[in-house]
């Protein structure tokens, strides 16, 4: 591996977040002059734009035959949101989840979640599964943007002050068309970046021994990641905390039915998805989308102990495949560790925790 491979591949992901904003500013003050509202442009511009990374990215691996870098980014993705994201952002500022908005919206991150092995439980993504999978986002933003009409008068003004389109002191006819080429910048961008990207990142595995799905679950999936990084701990620095967690279980829902159908469909011959795959990381992924549910229904809030809990499991799972990488004595220890006590405690904190806010919030059932 030479040094140039190592620039290219760093400097795709630059190209990458780049591109990403480059999009998102210009899809979002392109809809916002159509008189697009902003909580609409929140839920779907800028939520599948901070996705375009792993778009881009998914779309030309499973295209040029990489297939574990296709699912290894999803999957490693909604596992870094989750734990990552929302485990830095809880630690930031207790994230309280008030509005009916995410309320729905878990339950279908999960069932989305759930989706993805039953459909590739034959070892592969196929045509038809793409399909399925790329209406679904289409119905899912219909519903969304349908939906975003009942919403409260608080979440729109949380929603217009995070997407609104800056006062422009003079307005002309050319603005549309600077958007625009913000808009093929950014793709520009993103497709560049993801070349490269790709290749740096297959020329390191072979390099060092590490398999691509090793690759895609860690490097690759929070370096594409990292728009929605700076959303969601910039919103909770702001107090806007529905921005915070709404763009983390959008993403997930995007990356699973856009990122994952498109890619199937671009495919000739489908993404493969290893056994690996299948018998470990994506089912961590629906285990850590559900571990959503007992905090949703805690009051609706990610305390920052809940947040230093995500985030130490991400801390844990990301070491446990390092370790399975170099093959490292330790890793059955570890592993022991992990399964037989940290995995229990953390699951009987969780329902203790959702047990007592249910019994607070029904006091006639005590």
């Amino acid at each position: 591996m030479n040094s140039l491979t190592l620039i290219l591949f760093v400097v795709g992901f630059v190209f990458l977040i780049g591109g990403a904003e480059l999009l998102v500013r210009g899809a979002s003050r392109l809809a916002s002059t159509f008189g697009i509202s902003p909580l609409v442009v929140g839920l779907t511009v800028v939520a599948f734009g901070t996705s375009s990374p792993e778009l881009a990215v998914s779309v030309i691996s499973a295209s040029a035959g990489q297939a574990d870098i296709a699912i290894g980014n999803v999957v490693g993705s909604n596992i870094f949101n989750i734990l990552f994201i929302l485990g830095i952002s809880a630690m930031i500022t207790p994230l309280v989840v008030a509005q009916q908005l995410v309320r729905l919206e878990v339950p279908l991150m999960i069932g989305t979640a759930a989706l993805l092995p039953v459909l590739a439980w034959d070892g592969r993504l196929g045509l038809f599964d793409g399909l399925l999978l790329a209406g679904g986002v289409v119905a899912y933003t219909v519903w969304s943007v349908r939906r975003s009409r009942r919403e409260s008068a608080a979440v729109q003004e949380e929603y217009a002050r995070e997407f609104g389109a800056e006062a422009d002191p003079a307005p002309t006819k050319n603005q549309p068309l600077k958007q625009i080429g913000l808009i093929v910048a950014g793709l520009a961008l993103l497709l560049l970046g993801s070349n490269w990207l790709v290749d740096g990142a297959v020329t390191i595995a072979r390099a060092f021994g590490i398999s691509e799905l090793i690759i895609g679950l860690t490097i690759i999936s929070a370096g594409t990641s990292m728009p929605e990084v700076a959303t969601s701990i910039m919103a909770s620095l702001r107090g806007e905390r529905d921005i915070a967690v709404g763009n983390v279980v959008g993403s997930n829902i995007f990356n699973i039915l856009a990122v994952l159908g498109l890619s199937a469909v671009a495919s000739p011959v489908g993404v493969a998805v290893s056994s690996t795959a299948l018998a470990f990381d994506i089912p961590v992924m629906l285990a850590v989308s559900v571990a959503c549910l007992p905090i949703f229904f805690s009051g609706h809030l990610i305390a920052r102990w809940e947040g230093a809990l995500f985030f130490s499991l991400y801390l844990a799972y990301t070491s446990f495949l390092i370790l399975g990488a170099m093959h490292h004595d330790r890793l059955g220890q570890f592993s022991t560790v992990m399964l037989w006590f940290v995995l229990p405690l953390t699951v009987i904190t969780l329902g203790v925790s959702a047990f007592r806010a249910w019994r607070q919030g029904n006091p006639q059932g005590s």
